[in-house]
């Protein structure tokens, strides 16, 4: 009885080290720092024979129709290949800096890769939660994919932090119905002011409430102030300092100012979101705004055309732009740089699904691909502006930093206040914010 209790306990202990053993031969799990728990490193979990798929998280803030085109990539990523997998989170736009904000200061939530619009880069880069990506980039994946413009744009004195998915301006649309019912080329939409101004008078009937151009008075003023002022050959901020009442500055709002009150080619009292209401019901013949606005007209069933903005200002070609671009976090594991990297590699060579939402992606092999040109009515437009585009300027929070300006806008354009009058308000307030 003694003998048979001692062969079987024998016989337990070598069963249970050949289960350890073989969890630890095939576990494959990994540390924080990228090193398998048992000791070893990946190299020699993968020589056992591991399948273990790394798990990269991925964030962005397409909540809207843009959502689906970019869960299509991941998906299609996924399914091409098993040493990654991609965890797509989307988080609401009205949250997501809040989010990402939240996941940066102490955060258990970090995302290994993020979307992060151009105009917050400098701000997050100055506070070093960017990985740089100058010694990362290289072999599948470089610069010299992606249009010029969208790497400056992404680039902080003299360092790369993100990789453009696309590059996003200010674009022109018409009513082609208003067009040749005004008695003008339905398929020619104007290119500089002289013509605008003109399509503009002969497309407005204020007893019928026609209108040739409706002012936007708050948004999308974001988009169309700066290239009003770019094309002026001017800029909103200088080395970092205030320019809101130099002479360029002064011109592009007295223009608009000028659209409502001398050419009254626009009501003088729209308020937010007006000049879309009157595009959609056939009543504003010519619209400013950005490329997430295509999906809205086609849903209207709209017979509208769309085109790179017309030089509006005196001076040169230019138009506003921001963009979607790719961040990794400083705190990313070097561990996971690879998974990363094959990822975006993945995205750049098929952005096509992202250009069908109207967009224009960034990467050469998307943009400069014949399919990208019958993609829709939109994309190819889009990326016409490529080489005009002009981005903010390295100032922290930008957004913020333009509230006064986008304040008082609003009050001259609305005739509250003298164009001048205005454009001094918002200096003194953008200064004094500068200063605290």
């Amino acid at each position: 009885m003694v003998r048979n209790k001692k062969w079987l306990i024998s016989l337990l202990s070598v069963f249970l080290i050949l289960v350890l053993a073989a969890c630890s031969g095939n576990s494959g799990a990994s540390g924080d720092d990228g090193e398998d728990t048992n000791g070893s490193d990946s190299s020699n979990s993968s020589d056992s024979g591991s399948t273990e798929t790394q798990e990269i998280s991925f964030w962005a803030p397409f909540s809207g129709a843009d959502g689906p085109f970019m869960k299509k990539i991941v998906d299609d990523y996924n399914a091409s290949q098993d040493d990654y997998q991609v965890d797509f989170q989307i988080v609401p736009q009205t949250d997501y800096y809040k989010t990402v904000d939240l996941s940066f200061n102490g955060g258990d939530n970090t995302p290994d890769v993020l979307i992060m619009h151009g105009d917050q880069i400098f701000t997050y880069s100055e506070k070093d939660i960017l990985k740089p990506l100058d010694d990362i980039l290289g072999g599948d994946v470089t610069a010299a994919q992606y249009h010029e413009r969208g790497i400056e744009g992404a680039t902080v004195n003299g360092e790369i932090y993100g990789l453009p998915l696309d590059i996003h301006p200010l674009m022109f649309y018409w009513n082609k119905d208003m067009f040749e019912a005004a008695g003008l080329d339905p398929e020619q939409p104007p290119t500089n002011r002289e013509e605008f101004i003109e399509y503009a008078q002969k497309l407005t009937n204020a007893d019928k409430n026609e209108y040739g151009y409706v002012v936007p008075t708050l948004w999308p003023q974001q988009f169309i102030f700066p290239t009003l002022v770019a094309q002026n050959g001017g800029e909103l901020y200088t080395d970092g300092e205030v320019n809101f009442t130099a002479p360029e500055v002064v011109e592009a709002l007295q223009f608009q100012r000028d659209l409502i009150a001398e050419y009254e080619v626009s009501p003088a009292d729209v308020q937010q979101d007006g000049e879309v209401t009157l595009f959609l019901q056939g009543r504003n013949a010519m619209h400013l705004n950005g490329p997430w606005m295509l999906q809205q007209w086609v849903d209207a069933g709209m017979n509208f055309g769309v085109a790179p903005v017309p030089q509006l200002g005196t001076e040169q070609e230019a138009v506003f732009a921001n963009s979607h671009n790719f961040v990794i976090p400083e705190s990313v594991d070097d561990a996971k740089i690879d998974g990363i990297l094959n990822f975006l590699r993945y995205v750049g060579d098929n952005t096509l699904a992202w250009a069908e939402s109207g967009q224009a992606p960034a990467a050469k092999a998307t943009y400069e691909s014949d399919a990208f040109q019958e993609v829709n009515i939109q994309s190819p437009q889009v990326a016409k502006q490529f080489d005009d585009v002009v981005f903010s300027p390295d100032v922290e929070n930008w957004g913020l930093a333009v509230d006064p300006l986008m304040e008082e806008i609003n009050a001259a354009l609305l005739g509250q206040s003298g164009v001048e009058e205005a454009l001094q308000e918002a200096q003194d307030k953008a200064s004094q914010s500068l200063e605290e």
